[in-house]
């Protein structure tokens, strides 16, 4: 088994095997947001949009506040094994949760499950990293990105499911396959360098002694790194809103439409258009790479561009072509910026530093998405229209995001070595 990560297929095998993770990861959150009818019927507070957007972004607030450390520990310790403690973590949280008759209990599990999960993205999208070169590292990465989408648009049918089977029951077998998966990685999945070899790169190359504090002034001595957090941060308030607010706004922006159709309808067209950009975007990045460095960049900051006009089309269309048109358009923006973000950072941070630089920009992203949740659940309250001006405004934030991408992310490296960072 210890021979099994030198073949060469196995690299793939990795994305594979973590493109299920990422799968079971982001359906065990996305159930929640489409199905509140369900269970707000046993927990009386859920049936408040308000409330329902406090749940939402407790595990976003605590899943934000723990990134950083996650990747910190995940630069330290064994990627593998973080990974699985993750996994098996937030199932077994997601099964209790099928327990839950107050909103309080729901509120501590899916705080829990912030933290649980905190652990996964860092750690599996550097190992991912290690294991690709800059020719097949933006294509992994989007291909592992895929099983996010996935998982989201599966995650649109809790309304279906919870009619079905009742929303206790899809949170129980959930949780109880992501538990068995954790036995499946125990036997399969193996980390790129051992602990030794890694605390050996960081003796290496750390400016002082090693440790958090070392990492942390090598990262924001990095200008680029800032622009990176900002760059980061700034979509991810969009790719929250339509990740939790985007069933509700099709629901009341479309005549005739129940909660059980404009679930799986909003979620798979986000999934489905994703799906195209990561995978498009992957392969157009590696390839752009080989003639220009800022090749990865680019092809980011094309998504951006398609995301603006997108979504003023969401916020304010008002018929099923414009809505779901402007909704499949967006999401191949998303998926061209998705699939390069850890590679982009690959261009600026060396291995040692990747699970901790990228903790911190899931951090400001996930802020990001905390706030524009819970505002949008307060917003909603006061008028249905207001989630449509909301999405439409965040078309004009945008703007800023891509002017400095292009402006000051140019990158010297298609892979950054310990040796020239900070040079």
């Amino acid at each position: 088994m210890s021979k099994l990560k030198e073949k060469n297929w196995y690299p793939w095998l990795v994305v594979g095997l973590l493109w299920i993770v990422a799968l079971l990861n982001y359906m065990d959150r996305q159930l929640l947001s489409t199905m509140q009818a369900q269970i707000g019927a046993d927990i009386t507070e859920l049936q408040s949009a308000e409330n329902f957007g406090r749940l939402m972004a407790a595990f976003l607030w605590i899943y934000g506040i723990f990134s950083p450390i996650a990747g910190s520990i995940a630069d330290r310790l064994s990627r593998k094994w973080l990974i699985i403690g993750s996994l098996v973590v937030w199932s077994a949280v997601t099964t209790a949760m099928a327990w839950c008759t107050t909103f309080e209990q729901m509120w501590w599990l899916r705080a829990t499950m912030g933290v649980s999960e905190a652990l996964y993205i860092p750690a599996g999208l550097a190992l991912i990293a290690e294991y690709h070169t800059g020719r097949t590292r933006s294509l992994a990465v989007g291909i592992h990105m895929t099983g996010i989408y996935i998982g989201q648009a599966l995650g649109g049918f809790g309304e279906t499911l919870s009619i079905s089977m009742s929303w206790q029951s899809v949170f129980h077998y959930l949780g109880l396959i992501g538990v068995g998966y954790g036995l499946v990685l125990m036997l399969l999945l193996q980390d790129k360098h051992t602990l030794r070899e890694k605390a050996l790169e960081r003796r290496q190359h750390a400016a002082t002694a090693p440790g958090l504090g070392s990492s942390l002034r090598s990262l924001f001595r990095t200008p680029a790194f800032w622009v990176l957090l900002f760059v980061f941060a700034v979509p991810s308030l969009p790719g929250w809103a339509t990740k939790n607010w985007l069933p509700t706004l099709f629901n009341e922006n479309l005549d005739g439409i129940t909660m059980s159709t404009a679930g799986p309808l909003s979620t798979i067209s986000i999934a489905a258009s994703s799906f195209v950009g990561v995978l498009v975007g992957g392969v157009i990045s590696d390839r752009w790479l080989r003639r220009d460095v800022r090749g990865r960049v680019y092809t980011g900051a094309i998504g951006l561009g398609m995301m603006i006009p997108a979504l003023v089309l969401i916020g304010l269309g008002s018929s099923i072509v414009s809505l779901v048109g402007a909704t499949l358009f967006f999401g191949i923006g998303y998926g061209l910026f998705d699939a390069n973000n850890m590679p982009i950072l690959c261009q600026f941070v060396p291995d040692h530093l990747r699970s901790t630089a990228y903790g911190f920009m899931n951090m400001m992203g996930v802020f990001a998405g905390a706030l524009i949740t819970q505002l949008m659940g307060a917003w909603a309250d006061k008028g249905a229209e207001n989630l449509g001006l909301t999405f439409a405004l965040l078309g004009g934030v945008l703007v800023i995001a891509l002017a400095l991408e292009l402006i000051f992310l140019k990158p010297k490296h298609a892979d950054m070595k310990a040796e020239h960072f900070q040079s």
